[in-house]
């Protein structure tokens, strides 16, 4: 697909099915287009510019502007600033267009990361962008684990002693501290 000598930084959009390569110290954006049926990749078109890249970020479909038919958004890492680069699809309505915006993942998890590390897994739950993304905050019940307050509990009390101690160092410095300078004060005086 490339044959940049540089970092190749690719780019997967699941709902139009585009990749997009990017690579750092290149000066362009190639993109293709992945199909279930051979010959499975297909090459769409070039973005090209003057200046080459240092690195390259990808916006998520839900940060898109829908009534301006963007599909894509990357921010060009440049040595001084960081360029915004659109990609938009050439449509004149400013209808919502659904063939462009189907359901995509939104930013709620489908496993919480306790369930995740037991070993359970999900499918990503999708959001429609038809009105715009608009985002909902859940309120996270805060759950305390009680075989872990024990533990807490102890290497806080540790923790304590510690800093007490360290306290008890603090102190003793800068009673030497002080004799010193009051040593060194005497010693010019005479």
């Amino acid at each position: 697909m490339d044959t940049s000598s540089g970092v190749l930084l690719p780019f997967f959009d699941p709902d139009t099915g585009i990749v997009y390569l990017c690579g750092k110290g290149d000066s362009s954006i190639r993109y293709f287009e992945v199909t279930d049926e051979a010959p499975y990749v297909h090459y769409l078109s070039m973005y090209s510019s003057k200046e080459s890249q240092k690195g390259m970020g990808y916006m998520p479909k839900r940060g898109l502007e829908v009534n301006k038919c963007e599909i894509a958004r990357f921010y060009k890492l440049h040595e001084r600033k960081c360029e915004p680069i659109v990609m938009t699809v050439p449509r004149k309505s400013d209808v919502f267009q659904e063939d462009l915006y189907p359901d995509t993942i939104g930013p709620e998890p489908s496993v919480e990361a306790d369930n995740w590390f037991a070993g359970k897994d999900g499918e990503p739950i999708l959001i429609s962008l038809k009105d715009g993304f608009v985002a909902t905050t859940k309120n996270k019940e805060f759950k305390v684990i009680k075989s872990l307050m024990a533990t807490t509990s102890s290497s806080s009390s540790n923790r304590q002693s510690d800093s007490v101690a360290l306290q008890n160092e603090v102190n003793e410095l800068r009673e030497m501290v002080e004799q010193l300078t009051k040593r060194v004060s005497d010693l010019e005086s005479n």
